[in-house]
């Protein structure tokens, strides 16, 4: 097998041809060339990750968080592993690799004999090809993206660097890594990869002499269908079926770059200065927020950067006959380069300023800690001397001086909890739904796929299971994490039986064994091959409440949409204290108003999005990371099928007064279920803030019980039939009884506990109406 590593460096046409080879994935392969899905859907960024030196710590590393030696060399494993085992699947003669950050970030041989070392087992016959346009042209393109990642040097860096040994003085420009205080190599130092006879002399020093060749396309060219031409010539490719015409990205306003760049610099400067926290996502927003048109950076007036590599160019072009002179030619010269003005009295301290309560309020999110709010010590708060009228007994003796202030408050207010909203009468029972068809999955595909994690949920998961499948779900993928009750071997046997798909999730590293295990499951290909992707807990049932309650028909309800936010319905443990054999939709109806914008728990979603790469990052809430070039395909409905996607296209895990919407689907979530169940979970811990714990106050933002919605009860008999289908195996019914037992027996034993009964006595006491508990929810520290 040869093995073509496509090292961009240009991150546009690297993105134009990673486009057009997805799209002809099956053309390729029927000719026996493979392009990878193992290190990334599109984009290979995960092998560049695995093979950068520990020290070269740059902007993908730090938002994935594999910024330490351990996570780094986990993910080398991982990856590794997943290529060899993707090649060892294929009789393909050819496999393809692509990351532009290969060309344009990897800085020394030790990263590049990294790379060899990892794809010498599948094959030694490795072959480098880079994509290749005049250097001025791609300066342009590459300052625009590196001021977006942060930089605040202007181009004058490069103009610097031009003499005898452009590569080493470029590479002396790079500051030392520290991501928190916005100093990343690749984005502040200059681009070193320009001067193309080094880049060439440093990849053939380790893959060997003739291993690189060097390619050109037409700027006219890169987003016409006749691409696919200079592609299949790059790589051995006989033929590649038409690609779709684009549109060549508008280049940004050089008044806007210049704007970045003061801003960047204000931002570093406050970094360095300061403890604040300032989130990718938010500092990219805060540029967008700057824009002003304008005609772009002209290359013609880098001129100076053009001529000085020209001699080296042409000789290039003699060496490779995929390097066109007439594709390499400069642009005309102009007047040497003068950073333009930011116009419009541009002043970036001023935005900082304005900006300000965003970072703060980002900070506070980011070390969990509560946004900075001035509060009335409780010897100073003035209450009514009638509000006990008012009030509830328990919240008369339970509530301090602050949750009483915050009830006044909240009779007047927009926050004030209500159920007046919404089409869907929840009350009345309905008839029940009818089993759903049968739905054929296309070959290739794995349908729609949930994937979860779980520890210690063996009482849930048959009936968890048999209820997403009778709605219309195909497949699952379950992690699992030290398990002492059998919910790992009841997943096992699912597995055995084709139902699920489960991993051992035991030996997870970061900050949660969640976040872990979706990181993994983005490189699974029950996942890569999903139609639709959700991710849930066992406690989280996806309630839809149109037509026979299935997700073909909440989809003809939104035929268009991508993303699918579904908000949390909370379901309260309606008096209910012990653990029984019964059906969680049977015996939990109570729960929140519908309208309930406070705690900001109440209203928090999940995703159902459709499989389209539009996304690098699969979070708890929702995927995350939205690549480049998908802004405009990406569409976010909220639960009753209005278009959010402006609100939400790029963050935000709940929803709000103008996003919040019930009527075709909401997502049922019983976090309590009975009070036994909860002393279980709070011996358990959490999946995702394993730094916290579960207490009085988790009970208090949870146990909703002023209101009563049914309608998830239409679908009892088809979940009752699919979980006897289920039981009818002998082994799945025993491991099913064994863990409901052991349940059982650790919720007595944990109410003998006399911590744990205190918890207990302490929670049948909280019976607050919801606007009582809303306003005792915002006084707590919830998460203590």
């Amino acid at each position: 097998m040869r093995i073509y590593v496509h090292i961009g460096p240009d991150a546009a046409t690297a993105t134009r041809l990673q486009q057009v080879m997805d799209a002809g994935r099956d053309a390729m392969l029927a000719q026996g060339v493979l392009f990878s899905r193992a290190p990334g859907a599109r984009n290979h960024t995960r092998l560049f990750m695995a093979v950068t030196d520990p020290d070269n710590v740059d902007v993908l590393r730090y938002n994935r968080e594999f910024v330490s030696a351990a996570a780094q060399e986990a993910l080398q494993e991982d990856v590794a592993r997943q290529l060899l085992q993707e090649a060892q699947g294929t009789d393909a003669r050819a496999l393809i690799l692509s990351a532009h950050q290969l060309g344009n970030s990897l800085v020394s041989r030790t990263e590049l004999q990294r790379l060899k070392d990892m794809l010498t087992p599948i094959s030694d016959d490795i072959r480098i090809v880079a994509h290749l346009d005049d250097p001025a042209r791609l300066l342009v393109q590459r300052y625009g993206a590196q001021l977006l990642e942060g930089r605040n040097r202007a181009l004058d860096l490069e103009l610097a660097c031009l003499g005898p040994d452009y590569r080493s003085t470029a590479l002396a420009t790079r500051p030392d890594s520290d991501p928190a205080k916005g100093q990343i190599m690749d984005v502040q130092g200059a681009s070193f990869w320009l001067d193309f006879k080094a880049l060439q002399t440093e990849w053939e020093s380790v893959f060997g002499a003739g291993s690189v060749s060097f390619h050109s396309i037409a700027a006219d060219s890169l987003y016409a269908p006749e691409v696919t031409q200079d592609i299949a010539a790059a790589f051995g490719i006989d033929a590649l079926p038409p690609a779709e015409a684009d549109k060549a990205p508008r280049p940004p306003s050089a008044a806007w770059l210049t704007r970045c760049r003061l801003f960047n610099d204000a931002v570093l400067r406050l970094l360095n200065k300061q403890d604040v926290r300032i989130p990718r996502p938010l500092w990219r927003k805060f540029l967008a927020e700057l824009k002003v048109p304008g005609a772009g950076i002209k290359p013609g007036a880098l001129h100076a950067v053009s001529q000085h590599f020209a001699a080296d160019i042409a000789q290039l072009c003699a060496q490779h006959p995929g390097l066109d002179p007439a594709h390499m030619a400069p642009d005309a010269p102009l007047d040497p380069w003068q950073e333009a003005g930011p116009t419009r009295g541009f002043r970036a301290t001023q935005y900082l300023m304005a900006f300000r309560p965003r970072i703060d309020a980002a900070t506070a999110e980011e070390t969990q800690a509560p946004a900075p709010e001035p509060k009335p010590e409780p010897q100073d708060i003035k209450l009514p001397d009638n509000l006990d009228q008012f009030l509830s007994p328990a919240a008369r003796t339970l509530l301090p001086p602050e949750a009483k202030l915050n009830f006044i408050k909240l009779q007047a207010s927009p926050f004030a909890p209500h159920n007046r909203i919404g089409r869907v009468n929840e009350e009345l029972p309905a008839p029940p739904y009818t089993p759903a068809d049968t739905r054929p999955i296309p070959d290739g595909s794995t349908g729609r796929v949930i994937v979860a994690c779980m520890k210690n949920e063996a009482p849930y998961i048959l009936e968890w299971i048999a209820y997403h499948r009778a709605i219309g779900f195909d497949n699952f993928l379950i992690y699992t994490n030290d398990c002492e009750d059998g919910t790992q071997h009841i997943l096992t046997h699912l597995q055995s039986l084709g139902i699920v798909q489960h991993r051992d999730n035991s030996k997870w590293r970061g900050k949660s064994p969640q976040q872990h295990a979706l990181d993994k499951a983005l490189k699974e290909p029950i996942v890569q091959n999903a139609a639709w992707v959700a991710h849930l807990d066992v406690d989280e049932f996806i309630n839809i409440r149109c037509g026979n309650g299935t997700v073909d028909d909440l989809l003809n309800h939104v035929p268009d949409a991508t993303h699918i936010a579904m908000t949390w319905r909370l379901f309260g443990h309606g008096d209910v204290t012990t653990l029984q054999d019964r059906l969680v939709i049977e015996q939990f109806d109570a729960c929140a108003p519908k309208y309930c914008p406070k705690p900001h728990t109440v209203w928090g979603f999940k995703t159902f999005f459709r499989n389209t790469g539009a996304y690098g990052k699969l979070s708890c809430h929702r995927p995350n990371k939205l690549q480049p070039g998908f802004e405009a395909s990406v569409k976010w409905v909220n639960g009753s099928g209005v278009d959010m996607t402006d609100a939400f296209i790029k963050n935000g895990w709940r929803s709000s007064q103008r996003s919040i919407g019930y009527d075709l689907v909401q997502l049922n979530h019983y976090a309590l279920r009975s009070l036994d169940s909860f002393l279980v979970k709070r011996q358990r811990g959490r999946a995702l803030h394993v730094d916290r714990t579960i207490g009085l106050n988790y009970w208090v933002r949870m146990d909703w019980n002023d209101n009563r919605d049914v309608t998830i009860q239409r679908n009892i008999p088809r979940v009752r039939a699919a979980v006897a289908d289920l039981l009818a195996d002998p082994v799945l019914a025993d491991l099913h009884a064994r863990g409901l037992a052991w349940h059982q027996a650790r919720a007595e034993t944990l109410r003998n506990t006399p911590e744990f009964a205190d918890l207990a006595q302490q929670a049948l006491q909280v019976k607050l109406t919801e606007t009582e508990r809303v306003a005792y929810s915002l006084t707590l520290d919830m998460e203590t």
